[in-house]
This record gives structure tokens, C-alpha cells and sequence, in this order.
């Protein structure tokens, strides 16, 4: 019971306080309504409070809006009023300006300024009566005086040119191209300033502005008065080498373009503006011939000395050698210094003229120079085919330098003018296929010339003719351009079908080895065809010997033999035989001398068995002495006339023939000189066997 009563108890205490706080919610509930109510209240009145200020204050600020719009437009229409006042006055505010011209100062560019400025003002003017007002007369105002002041502005930029358009000097050019190729550590002249900085700065400021304003005119003014530049520089240097060419070596010396470390270099050459360009340049044809020539006589004992001449090499001197040999390296230079002065002019257009315009204005500049080193060119091949007309090679020889020269200088070239006119481009390659042709017809006609040769008479003393000297000649100078003469006879399909069976490793030494070979087959037939004018067996064996001798020792001299083998395996062993069938040919010249002599074998019987001679034996006796005395002394004086240049070839001939007869006349002077034949024997006994050795060694020589 008692828990149940404090049960009770406490539940009703428990309901006490939650009575106690639903009596608190319900009184604050209450006050919160109230609270509701009043605040809903404000808010009506202030809801209605603003409904009026509303009412009161938006007339006021659409108002205020307006007024603002005005005055807005009032301003902008006022600021127009006075743009416009200003294109109106602007031709008169700007008129000193313009009529005084640029007058620029590269020192001090604010005229520049000012005058670019007023010419801005004058545009904006044009293009506002052009667009708003365009049958006004300020329209015609603002325009002859913008057009005026634009011209002055396009004067001012040619002018500037003018002033900057000195060629450049040929010793300064020359040194320019020395610069490229000297490795060396000396003190070489820079690349000389064609234009200022400052002047440069002050072009691109105007070539900007005309560019941005359509007067695009200046471009061809500036391609013009740099190509002509351009043009006067080459004309100076070629006027320049022809002056030193004639000898003119004072007036050069004390050139004041020249510092002292370079007069000796100028004072000890004949050609003191080329001496170093022959690190660049191959070695003049004529004085490689000259050289060749001087070897070969060193080397083989050979003295060409004075000969007729051969019309399939030499012709009389005229001073056309020469000056190909000359003009030969004066185009060299010529051209080398065009691609120089090219890439100078590159360099000096960048920023004057915009990427877009430079191929066009690059191929103003150039265009004239160019057509004077084709026509140049052309000049050379005309000559070369002139001299091929008249058999004259050694002259054509000038091409192939030429040709090798611009065939490296090619890739340099195709660079720089890459972005230009193919017109510009087609002019370099139609040079090298002019003397591509030229090349390639004047090797071919050379060997022509072998198969057609007119020239009859022949070396009376049966030394080697001079058409083999030459042509000998000829084919050295080749071979310093085998990779040259390689693709010049690389186009002829006989050449390059006979290369695809050699299959060899260098294509272009092969090719010249077919050439060698087909020159060197024609020349033996003709020689062998000129020597059947000769009526006597031992000169027309010697002719021949000389000749094939003279060939085979200039192969083996030279890289020529390397060459020919390409083609021909087996061409020196060709020479040998033929070195020694022509040995036995000449020994027949012998056999009428040899029987006047008899052996052993084919003696009389009654001569070697008999004590008393019959007179008819002692007659036998003495027609065989007189008639090999006879034979003998004519033999030796027409045979120490002959000639045999070649010292190893002229003692091993002489070794031969007293090997060939002395045994022989020995054998048959110890049997019947002693024989009392005759009463005076020395009639007959004349040469004893050492005499006519000695004889023999006389052979060959005419002050013998």
C-alpha cells in the first residue's frame, strides 16, 4: 500500500508541473499574437506610407532621368559640333605642316612625327566628308592636300634612298666575300652598313604609314633604286677586274679601300682582287694545260718543242685564250658576288618592307642583275660553242669550272631566292643548262673532231703527234671535274646504259671512264690511219711505237689509267702488246740489212771447204760487205733522224737492235773478214762488230 500511495503521489506532482507549464505556453502564445498583430499592423502603415512616397517621388526622378538624357546628348552633340568644326578647320591648321614636308631629321624624329600626325588628321577629315558630306568642298580640300602631303611623304622616302644609294666598292665587296670563305684568323673588313640604323628606323616609320594608307608605291621605288644598287656594285667590280686584268697593278695598290695588311697580297699578284678567291675557284684552264704540258716533258723526257698545229686543239693566237681564262674567273666572281650583294639586300629590306611584299620587291631588286649574269653566261656559252666551231677544246675547258662552281654555289642560291618569282628562280637554272649543253656538245664534238680530223701532215721524224699530246692534255684537265662531267654525261642514254652493266661503286668516275675509253679508241684509229701515209716499215713502227708509248705512260702518270680501267679492265695489258708488235714491226725494217749476212747454216760449201778462192767467191764476199756497208750507213743516217722521245723507250729499242744484228754481223765477220777476199780488204771490212754497236747507239739522234 505504501507504494502505491508514493506511487500516486509523484504522478500527480508530475502533473502538476507540466499543468504549470501548458499554462505558460498557452499565456505566451498569447502574448505572441498580440505581438503578431501589432507588427502586421505597422506594416500596413508603412506599406501605405510607401504606396505615397512612391506616388510623390517617381515623376521627380523620371524627371531628373530625362534631364540627365539631355544633357548627355547636348555634350555629345557639342563634341561632334567640334569634331566637325575641326575637319573644317583641320585643312588650314595642318597646311605649314604639310607644305614644309617631312624634312626628316634622323637624329630627331619629332618632325617626322608631327608631319605623320597631321597627315593621320587629314585621312580622318577625308573619310568624314567622304562618307557624310561627299559633294563638299572641304572634301576636295582635305583630299589635295592629304594627296600632296603623301607625295611629299612617298619623295621624302625616295629621297632618303637616294642619298643611301652608293654602290658598294669592289675591293670592300671582294673583301666581303673573302670574309665567307677565309678561315683564317685574320683581321677581315665587316659587312659594310648599306644604310644607318637611324635612317633605317626612319624608312620603316614611313613605309609603315604608306603601306597602312594604299600607297603602295614605294615598293617599287625602293625595288628600283636598290636594284640599281645592286647593279652599279657588279658593274664596278667587273670594270674593276677588268682594269686589273690589263695589268693595271699601281692604280689597285693604292686603292684607299686597301689597309696595309692587304697591299702586299695586291702588290705581288697580277689579279690582286681574286688571289684568295682561289680557295673558292678552280685553277684557270689555260695555265693548267701550261702545267700539264711542263710535267709531262719533266716526266718523260718529251720535248714537244714547236709543232704545226692541230686543228682539234690549238689554233693561232688570237687573245681569245686568254681572255676566256680570264673571263672565266671574272663570271666566277661576278656571281659569287651577286649572291653576296643578294643576301646583303635581304637583310637591309627586313622591316622596310612587310614579309608579305618582300618576293616582289626582292625580285625588282634583283631582276636586272640577274638578266646581266645570264646574258654574261650566255656570252661564255656562245664563245665556247664558237670555239668548238673551229676545233678549239682547250678554250672550251673555261666551262666546266664554271659549271662545277655554280652547281655547289646552287643550294645557296635556290635558298635565297626561295620566296621569290619562279621567273627569278628559272633564270639560274637556265645558266646551268646553257652550259650544261654547251658541256656536253663539246665533249662529244671533241671526239667527232678525233673521227673527222682533216690535218694530213704528219711529224716527219715519227715522234708522238701533237693531236696525241693534246688530246692527252685535254683529258687531265678532266679530270679535276669528274663529278661535273659525271652528270653532264649522265643525260646521254649510250653513257648510262653502258654505266648499268659496270655497276660500279662511283658512278661519275665510271662515266668519265666511258668517255676516256671512247676518246682514247677514236684516237688510236686516227692515228693509226695518219700513220699509213708514211712509205717507210721502220717510221710508220715508230710512229706508232712513239704514240702508244706516250698514251700508256700519261695513263700511268696521271689518274686517267684509274679511270679508264672503270670501263676497260684490261687496257694496259692492250698497250703493252701493241708496244710490242709495233717493236717487231720495225726489226723489218732490218731484214733487207740482215741478207747481206749469212750463217753457219746457209754459207757457201766451196767457201768453207776450200783453201783458193775462186774470183766469183771473192765477188760473193765483197757484194755482201759493200751492200750491208751500204745498207747499214744508209739506215743509220735516216734513222738518227728519227725521234723517240721517251729516254727508257729510246735505249730499250737501241738495246733491241744490237741485239738483233751485231750477234749476226758478228758471226759473219769473224768468218769472212779475215778471208783474203780482196787485196785492199779494208775497202770492204769498214765496221768492225763494236763499231757498228756504237753505230746503233747513235741511232735516234740528230746532233749524233
Amino acid at each position: 500500500m505504501i507504494n502505491v500511495e508514493e506511487y500516486k503521489l509523484e504522478i500527480e506532482n508530475k502533473l502538476e508541473k507540466e499543468q504549470s507549464h501548458l499554462d505558460l505556453l498557452k499565456e505566451r502564445i498569447t502574448k505572441s499574437t498580440q505581438i503578431t498583430t501589432g507588427i502586421d499592423g505597422i506594416l500596413n502603415t508603412f506599406e501605405q506610407r510607401l504606396s505615397r512616397l512612391e506616388d510623390t517621388i517617381l515623376p521627380v526622378y523620371n524627371e531628373t532621368e530625362n534631364l540627365q538624357k539631355c544633357q548627355y546628348n547636348i555634350e555629345r552633340t557639342l563634341q561632334a559640333l567640334d569634331n566637325v568644326i575641326n575637319y573644317y578647320e583641320v585643312s588650314s591648321l595642318v597646311e605649314d605642316v604639310i607644305e614644309k614636308g617631312p624634312s626628316v631629321d634622323c637624329d630627331n624624329l619629332e618632325k617626322l612625327h608631327t608631319y605623320l600626325q597631321s597627315l593621320n588628321q587629314l585621312a580622318v577629315a577625308q573619310k568624314y566628308f567622304e562618307k557624310h558630306i561627299p559633294q563638299s568642298v572641304e572634301l576636295d580640300n582635305v583630299t589635295t592636300l592629304f594627296n600632296k602631303g603623301s607625295d611629299k611623304l612617298h619623295y621624302e622616302f625616295k629621297t632618303i634612298l637616294d642619298k643611301w644609294n652608293k654602290p658598294m666598292l669592289p675591293v670592300t665587296l671582294l673583301n666581303l666575300i673573302n670574309n665567307d670563305e677565309d678561315t683564317s684568323n685574320e683581321d677581315v673588313p665587316l659587312s659594310p652598313v648599306q644604310i644607318p640604323e637611324s635612317t633605317k628606323v626612319v624608312l620603316i616609320k614611313i613605309a609603315n604609314w604608306l603601306l597602312d594608307h594604299d600607297r603602295d608605291e614605294y615598293l617599287t621605288v625602293y625595288g628600283k633604286i636598290r636594284g640599281g644598287v645592286l647593279q652599279r656594285s657588279l658593274t664596278l667590280l667587273r670594270n674593276h677586274q677588268r682594269s686589273v686584268s690589263g695589268g693595271s697593278v699601281q692604280g689597285i695598290a693604292g686603292s684607299p679601300m686597301l689597309k696595309p695588311k692587304f697591299q702586299n697580297r695586291h702588290e705581288a699578284s697580277r689579279r690582286p682582287s681574286t688571289r684568295r678567291l682561289h680557295q673558292v675557284f678552280e685553277k684557270k684552264a689555260g695555265r693548267m694545260l701550261l702545267r700539264a704540258s711542263q710535267t709531262i716533258e719533266q716526266s718523260t723526257g718529251l720535248a714537244l718543242g714547236t709543232r704545226r698545229s692541230s686543228a682539234h686543239l690549238d689554233v693561232p693566237y688570237s687573245g681569245e685564250e686568254l681572255d676566256s681564262e680570264q673571263e672565266m674567273e671574272n663570271y666566277l666572281v661576278c656571281v659569287v658576288a651577286l649572291h653576296k650583294l643578294m643576301q646583303v639586300e635581304q637583310s637591309l629590306m627586313k622591316g622596310i618592307i612587310t614579309p608579305t611584299h618582300q618576293p616582289r620587291v626582292f625580285e625588282l631588286i634583283v631582276r636586272d642583275a640577274m638578266d646581266t649574269i645570264v646574258q654574261d653566261g650566255e656570252n661564255i656559252a656562245a664563245r665556247a660553242k664558237r670555239c668548238i666551231n673551229r676545233h678549239d677544246f682547250c678554250a672550251v675547258l673555261v666551262l666546266f669550272p664554271i659549271l662545277k662552281q655554280l652547281l655547289i654555289l646552287k643550294p645557296d642560291f635556290e635558298r635565297t631566292i626561295e620566296e621569290c618569282d619562279p621567273n627569278v628562280k628559272s633564270k639560274f637554272d637556265s645558266i646551268l643548262y646553257t652550259l650544261h649543253t654547251t658541256g656536253a656538245k663539246a665533249l662529244e664534238d671533241f671526239i667527232e673532231s678525233l673521227r673527222s680530223d682533216s690535218v694530213t701532215q704528219l711529224p716527219k721524224d715519227g715522234t708522238v703527234h701533237e693531236l696525241t699530246s693534246n688530246v692527252l692534255m685535254f683529258l687531265e684537265q678532266l679530270l679535276e671535274y669528274t663529278s661535273t662531267l659525271g652528270r653532264v654525261l649522265m643525260d646521254d642514254l649510250n653513257y648510262s646504259s653502258q654505266l648499268d652493266k659496270l655497276k660500279a661503286s662511283d658512278k661519275n668516275k665510271a662515266i668519265l671512264g666511258l668517255y676516256i675509253k671512247k676518246v682514247l679508241v677514236q684516237l688510236n684509229h686516227s692515228l693509226l690511219s695518219k700513220s699509213e701515209q708514211y712509205g717507210e716499215i721502220a717510221l710508220k713502227a715508230l710512229f706508232r711505237l712513239n704514240n702508244n708509248n706516250y698514251v700508256l705512260k700519261s695513263l700511268q702518270r696521271s689518274s686517267l689509267l684509274e679511270l679508264y680501267r672503270i670501263s676497260e679492265p684490261k687496257c694496259e695489258q692492250y698497250y703493252y702488246n701493241s708496244i710490242q708488235e709495233q717493236k717487231k714491226s720495225y726489226s723489218a725494217s732490218w731484214s733487207k740489212l740482215l741478207s747481206y749476212i749469212w750463217s753457219t747454216d746457209d754459207m757457201p760449201v766451196n767457201l768453207l771447204h776450200t783453201d783458193r778462192m775462186r774470183d766469183k767467191d771473192r765477188a760473193l764476199i765483197k757484194e755482201r760487205f759493200a751492200g750491208f756497208n751500204k745498207e747499214l750507213e744508209e739506215i743509220a743516217r735516216v734513222q738518227r733522224s728519227y725521234s723517240i722521245p721517251d729516254v727508257e723507250l729510246r735505249e730499250s729499242l737501241k738495246r733491241d737492235n744490237k741485239e738483233y744484228i751485231v750477234p749476226k754481223y758478228n758471226a759473219f765477220y769473224e768468218l769472212y773478214g779475215s778471208m783474203h777476199f780482196s787485196k785492199n780488204p779494208d775497202k770492204y771490212v769498214k765496221y768492225k762488230p763494236d763499231e757498228v754497236s756504237a753505230m746503233i747507239d747513235r741511232f735516234f739522234d740528230v746532233a749524233a
